[in-house]
């Protein structure tokens, strides 16, 4: 979040960094950052095998659905602004490196990450503070509405109705399955969804 932030405010002062603008040399250091900081403690998370996996595959498509709905089936302004890896198309291995190192962020590193905390410490943190002594998916009304909002407020403003709607189904997955991985699996399946709707359509926004 830190990362995220300071790359907005940098942009929105129109710093450049490195003679790019600040997403492009920030966000492969927040990547290296948090995968390194997800390593280090991994023993740590004792995750099992995903449960009703089905179920986690299936809201995962269902939120992708959500996410890309205004565009698709009501034809909303295209999403141009954003992470544009075209910018370094004239190196092939710059490019490549660049775009693989989105999609690890966006499939590996901020569905871990984000699950971690949203799913695994917040849901759970609200119903007691011992939160590890609250089975995960124990289901409380208030923890749900304020972990889905607080997802909600951790992206765009344009993004705010489909990213409620994703943490509620997130939300779900934990209540259903009990299981963190599952919940991880979920938000990957929507993540790489959307990776291959932004390539196809080029709608960068979508970052």
């Amino acid at each position: 979040m830190l990362f995220t932030g300071l790359s907005g405010w940098l942009d929105g002062m129109h710093v450049l960094v490195g003679g790019f603008a600040a997403r492009y040399t920030l966000y492969p250091l927040q990547t290296v950052v948090c995968a390194g900081v997800i390593l280090m403690y991994w023993g740590e998370y004792h995750l099992a095998r995903p449960r009703a996996a089905w179920l986690a595959v299936a809201i995962g498509v269902l939120a992708y659905a959500i996410w890309v709905a205004p565009q698709v089936v009501f034809h909303d302004v295209p999403r141009l602004d954003g992470f544009d890896p075209d910018l370094f198309a004239r190196n092939r291995a710059i490019y490549c490196a660049v775009l693989g190192m989105r999609f690890v962020r966006l499939i590996l590193v901020v569905p871990v990450l984000e699950e971690l905390f949203w799913r695994g410490f917040l849901l759970r943190y609200l119903v007691n503070e011992r939160f590890e002594t609250v089975p995960f998916g124990t289901y409380a009304r208030m923890a749900n509405i304020v972990v889905a909002v607080g997802f909600m407020f951790e992206h765009a403003a344009a993004d705010y109705p489909a990213a409620l709607a994703t943490g509620l189904l997130y939300n779900l997955v934990a209540f259903r399955t009990r299981s963190l991985s599952s919940c991880i699996v979920a938000h990957a399946v929507t993540n790489a969804l959307l990776g291959v709707y932004i390539l196809m359509t080029r709608q960068w926004g979508f970052w």
